[in-house]
């Protein structure tokens, strides 16, 4: 004997018919089992420019930022 809680889908408002239920599961499948087109690329979470206002005001003689 199979009880709602034994069934993979369950219809929460009206009466599906049994192609219906095999239609939906079909398309649930294959969505599944598809893969992403391509992840988004990843964002740098630091801008690539800087603010000239908030460099210190003394560089080292021999440092690398001139």
């Amino acid at each position: 004997m199979t009880t709602a809680t034994d069934t993979l889908l369950r219809v929460e408002k009206g009466n599906a018919q049994p192609e219906e239920l095999a239609a939906i599961t079909a398309i649930l499948l294959a969505r599944a089992a598809s893969t992403p087109e391509e992840t988004p690329a990843r964002v740098p979470g630091q801008a690539g420019w800087r603010r000239l206002e908030r460099t210190p005001g003394f560089r080292a003689p021999h440092s690398w930022q001139g």
